[in-house]
C-alpha cells in the first residue's frame, strides 16, 4: 500500500501511496506504513505522491463504516490520521507533495503538512466530508486556516467545493503547478541538506517572535561556519 524508492545519490525518498483502484485511500494499515516510510527517512528531502489517477481520497470510507459508529474507535482513528501528519510537518526531511488528480479530505490534509505543495494541471482538491456529515479530521481545521487565511479556509471547507489546479494556486493550497511535480524535488534536493533542515526548522517553528528571531540568528551562525568554504567559492 506504501511502496518506497530513493534515487541513486539519497537525495531524495519517494514515498508513494500505492492504492490506485480505492484512489489511494488510506485505512489503518496505510496510514501506518506511510508513518513508517517517513520516520525511517535518512534522506534530505521526500516526495510523496499517489499511484495512478489519484494523490488520494483520504480516509478509506469502508474503514470509517468499519468503526460501526463507535466515538472512542472514531477518535482513535482520527489521531492516528493527525499523528502521521505531524510526522510529515516534524521530518528533519523537506517533504514535497506531488499531486495529481484528486486530493481530497484526509489526502488534502496530508498534503497541507508537507513543507511543498505541487499539483499538476489535472489536479483538483476539495474537502467533501461535509456533504455527507463528517469533515477530514486529520488536522486540517488547524492547518487550513494557515494556509488560505480563516475567512477562505471557512468558505472551502463549509462548502465542500472542489477547486482545479489553477484556483488551488490562487488561493495558496499549493505554490506551483507543474507537469511533472518531482522536478520540484529534485530542485530543492541540489542544496545543501543541513541548510534545507534548518530553513524547514526556522520557518515551520510557531513560537513567540523574538525567540524564533534568536534561534534564526544562532542557525544562521552554526551555517556560516559550516559552508565558509562553500561562501569563498562562490565569491570566486
Amino acid at each position: 500500500m506504501i511502496d518506497v524508492d530513493s534515487n541513486a545519490d539519497r537525495s531524495i525518498r519517494t514515498v508513494t501511496i500505492d492504492r490506485p483502484d480505492a484512489r489511494n485511500a488510506l485505512t489503518v494499515a496505510g496510514l501506518e506504513a506511510l508513518e513508517t516510510a517517513i520516520e525511517d527517512a535518512e534522506e534530505p528531502v521526500i516526495y510523496l505522491r499517489g499511484r495512478g489517477e489519484a494523490f488520494s481520497a483520504g480516509a478509506d470510507l469502508e474503514a470509517v463504516a468499519d468503526l460501526d459508529g463507535d466515538r472512542e474507535r472514531a477518535v482513535e482513528f482520527a489521531r492516528l490520521g493527525q499523528r502521521v501528519a505531524r510526522k510529515i510537518e516534524d521530518s528533519p526531511a523537506v517533504v514535497v507533495a506531488g499531486i495529481d488528480g484528486p486530493a481530497r479530505g484526509g489526502g488534502l490534509e496530508l498534503a497541507l503538512a508537507c513543507d511543498v505543495r505541487v499539483g499538476t494541471p489535472d489536479s483538483t482538491y476539495g474537502e467533501p466530508g461535509v456533504t455527507f456529515g463528517l469533515f477530514g479530521a486529520w488536522g486540517g481545521t488547524v492547518r487550513l486556516p494557515r494556509v488560505l487565511g480563516e475567512g477562505d479556509a471557512l468558505e472551502f471547507a463549509l462548502s465542500g467545493r472542489a477547486v482545479d489546479a489553477d484556483a488551488a494556486l490562487r488561493m495558496g493550497l499549493i505554490s506551483r503547478i507543474e507537469a511533472e511535480p518531482r522536478t520540484v524535488a529534485e530542485e530543492i534536493a541540489e542544496n545543501a541538506p543541513d541548510a534545507l533542515a534548518v530553513l524547514k526548522r526556522r520557518i515551520r517553528d510557531d513560537g513567540e517572535r523574538a525567540t524564533q528571531e534568536r534561534l534564526e540568528a544562532r542557525a544562521f551562525g552554526d551555517l556560516v561556519a559550516a559552508h565558509a568554504d562553500d561562501i569563498d567559492a562562490v565569491l570566486e
